[in-house]
């Protein structure tokens, strides 16, 4: 494409050296402009050169900011460094500026080959060139060597304490149309000059080395293009840029740079990754309102705040068109009275804050997140370089039309259908691979192992870790085999070793398990800890459990488990002798998950029915040795009820010889924590009185000088239920064994229940037990009287 001549003067000071903010729509504007007066030969941007073969890729409509060029060590994928560009980046304008008019377009920052090696060799000459002889240095030295915000020193040399609100004055709200296109870029750099000759290089040595290698390249431009070269950089660059200095004297400074082999392409990137607060060294406070600002074509404040008060309509608030007029009214009239050219984002956050939410900060806070800083994700061309890996993943998602997306959203699957199924095995195999694309959450309204419920939420670092996951295999189920065996054979615990096994069961890994199964086959037979016996044994009986619903064969599983459960029951009373309380503590842990295990284990397994009794043997042993502490005997007796095996009278009398007065007073308190802590261990005492009067008894006959002792885990164990069991067991206490009414308000006996059925109020339900069973009224009476007792 042709270019019209440049205009006189544009190049007379040599090249055209537009300084910028990065991401900032003002200076996005402005190098628009600057470029269009121009016309330049060639646009050099800040950026690594390894990326010039992807400038063209800008043109491609699939490629939409905001994204990133990501540049990873070949050889160590973790090492990675990121570009950032918005729509309103100044960078990204000059690319498709370039792009769009035919004008070759290179990057001429440091090549990451060296800025990725730079860390892990520099680092410490660079500590050993801070070190300085020990004397008290002035406040206006520390100054000079601190690290300098350039925006921040300009802000306060204009009498600004913000020097958000400073930018936004001085270049964002000064809007397009400027007369003199290139005023702002030589005012920006008078003022960096300035802040150079006083600061130095800002506590930034490493700009030197880029600023050398940047002048290296434009040299290189001017003679391939001439003159005509337009350079868009950070505006602290520009003095360095333009100073007078020797090839010789450049080269110099980048000799024995160290060298690393390094890939780059495009990624997806976030809005709320541009923002400060994620970290982003160059990051500013709001992406989302600056990107409003470079794509609002006229009255800005007025399309923010209609876009507020959909939001807010979206939330269900009530905002109408008269709260938005008056809102846009008291953002002009506070930027007046602040002396601001325009409405900036403080004035209109206040103005939002004081009609549209009425003074909530709780609205205002969603405004912040949605809006003003946003999470809109960009999008990659699939014509993109990508690692085998990514390309996979991609056709994966496409084919599961699992989207990435940025705002994070529930996912429910339901395991029984193809495509659900699939969906949640590529979850689970990017887990193992430690892509957490997709966290797992607790399913509502069902229990089923046949639903899965997902968070999911695409981060940009996600596209480092699939980078680093590439060393494992070209495919995602590929690497997430390779990656599966080799952590099974490094493996140090047991208890990680049947962990694996059923991620392999959920990330549909038939080809892993034999080696993951030999693993833990090896591993169990050789570990003789009880506790991680008992530690490994929950998680493999819950992998059983998948192989109904995601056709996953458990042949292999059940053996090693029925082996596992075994041991379990033959070492776990010896091993639950003379332990201390930490020690009791983290063995209950372990007794509760293998009472689980063992159910499920006797349900799935044909031909083990000797598992269950097997078990409660166990209990009884530990319910009954003297040896064995308190928490754990309590535990034991709890469990034995739970299961139907203990009747009432069984445990008061277990429970009257834990709380006798021969009992210590801490290993009686350990024993009640035991049995009443935890699930449902409060509506024991509420609905048996008998118990409750035990540990009332006992609680009242427990010494002065003890009862300290033991109040911590009293404390503990009763202020896990629920306020209204507390408030019952209180009213109990209050009125005494078989005193006053019952909680239903008839006669209480001792345990707390009514004397005889109450055939009046069972009758009240039979016209809605009939309805509910399809009965009529020409129902023979017999039925009447079974359901009366089905009421009663």
């Amino acid at each position: 494409m042709s270019q019209a001549p440049p205009p006189a003067g544009a190049f007379e000071a040599g090249p055209l050296l537009l300084g910028v903010r990065h991401h900032g729509p003002g200076s996005a504007r402005a190098v628009r402009a600057a470029l269009d007066a121009a016309s330049p030969a060639v646009v050099l941007v800040e950026g690594p050169p390894e990326a010039d073969a992807l400038i063209p890729l800008a043109a491609d409509p699939g490629l939409r900011p905001p994204v990133a060029l990501l540049a990873h060590a070949v050889d160590e994928p973790g090492r990675s460094a990121f570009w950032p560009m918005a729509e309103f980046s100044p960078e990204w304008v000059a690319i498709r500026w370039a792009v769009e008019h035919g004008v070759p377009a290179r990057f001429i920052d440091l090549p990451a080959t060296h800025s990725l090696a730079w860390e892990e060799n520099t680092g410490a000459s660079e500590e050993e060139a801070s070190e300085e002889p020990e004397e008290e240095a002035s406040e206006e030295e520390e100054a000079e060597h601190a690290r300098v915000d350039p925006l921040a020193a300009l802000a306060e040399a204009a009498g600004y304490d913000d020097p958000e609100r400073w930018w936004e004055d001085a270049v964002e709200h000064r809007g397009p149309g400027l007369s003199e296109p290139f005023a702002p870029f030589a005012a920006l750099e008078d003022a960096m000059g300035a802040l150079r000759e006083r600061y130095g290089d800002g506590g930034r040595p490493r700009d030197l080395v880029r600023e050398a290698y940047m002048r290296l390249q434009i040299r290189a431009a001017r003679k391939e293009f001439g003159d005509e070269v337009a350079v868009v950089c950070g505006a602290w660059h520009v003095p360095a840029l333009r100073a007078k200095t020797t090839v010789t004297a450049d080269r110099a400074l980048l000799k024995g740079l160290p060298k690393l082999k390094a890939d780059l392409t495009w990624v997806p990137w976030t809005h709320r990754r541009l923002s400060r607060s994620s970290g982003y060294g160059a990051g500013i406070d709001s992406p989302g309102w600056y990107a409003h600002l470079f794509s609002a074509p006229d009255r800005p404040v007025e399309r923010w705040l209609t876009k507020v008060a959909g939001l807010l309509r979206e939330e269900d608030r009530i905002v109408s068109s008269a709260h938005v007029i008056e809102a846009v009214r008291l953002a002009d009239t506070l930027a007046v009275m602040r002396g601001r050219p325009l409405a900036g984002l403080t004035e209109t956050t206040d103005a939002v804050r004081a009609v549209l939410c009425e003074g909530s900060d709780v609205p205002l806070s969603l405004v912040y997140d949605r809006l003003v800083v946003g999470d809109v994700l960009g999008e990659v061309p699939e014509s993109a370089p990508a690692v085998p890996l990514q390309r996979d993943l991609a056709r994966e998602q496409r084919r599961l039309r699992l989207k990435p997306e940025a705002l994070e959203r529930e996912l429910e699957l339901d395991l029984r259908k193809d495509t659900d199924a699939a969906r949640g095995r590529l979850l689970h195999r990017l887990r193992l691979l430690g892509v957490g694309w997709g966290e797992p959450a607790r399913s509502r309204g069902s229990t089923g192992t046949f639903r899965e419920t997902w968070r999911l939420r695409w981060e940009p670092e996600l596209s480092v870790r699939i980078a680093e996951a590439g060393v494992w295999g070209t495919t995602v189920l590929g690497a997430a085999t390779a990656k599966a065996e080799a952590d099974a054979v490094g493996a140090r615990a047991l208890a990680d070793v049947t962990a694996l096994a059923e991620q392999c069961l959920l990330a549909g890994l038939p080809d892993a398990l034999p080696v993951v199964m030999r693993v833990l086959a090896d591993r169990a037979a050789l570990d003789a800890d009880v506790s991680h016996l008992a530690q490994a044994l929950p998680a493999l009986v819950r992998s059983l459990r998948y192989g109904d619903v995601r056709g996953t064969d458990t042949g292999a599983l059940a053996d090693v488990a029925a082996a596992l459960a075994e041991r379990v029951f033959i070492g776990l009373p010896p091993a639950c002798t003379t332990l201390d309380a930490d020690a009791a503590q983290e063995m209950r842990g372990h007794v509760d998950a293998v009472h689980g295990a063992v159910g499920l284990l006797a349900e799935t397994l044909t031909g083990h029915d000797d598992l269950r009794p097997r078990w409660r043997a166990v209990l009884r042993t530990l319910s009954q040795r003297d040896t064995v502490p308190g928490l754990l005997r309590g535990r034991a007796v709890r469990l034995l009820l739970d299961d139907g095996v203990l009747e009432a009278e069984d445990v008061a009398r277990l429970m009257g010889l834990a709380l006798s007065p021969g009992t210590p007073p801490g290993d009686a308190a350990a024993w009640v924590e035991g049995f009443v802590g935890g699930g449902g261990g409060g509506l024991l005492l509420v609905h048996d009185e008998r118990l409750l009067g035990l540990v009332d008894a006992w609680l009242t006959s427990v010494p002065a000088d003890a009862f300290t002792d033991v109040l911590p885990l009293l404390r503990r164990t009763f202020s896990a239920y629920e306020p209204g069991v507390r408030r019952t067991l209180g009213e109990l206490v209050r009125r005494g064994p078989g005193g006053g009414a019952g909680a239903v308000g008839h006669p209480a006996t001792s345990s707390g229940c009514a004397p005889e059925p109450d055939a009046g109020r069972a009758d009240a339900v039979l016209p809605v037990l009939r309805l509910l069973l399809g009965l009529t009224p020409e129902q023979p009476h017999s039925m009447d009287d079974d359901l009366a007792g089905v009421g009663a």
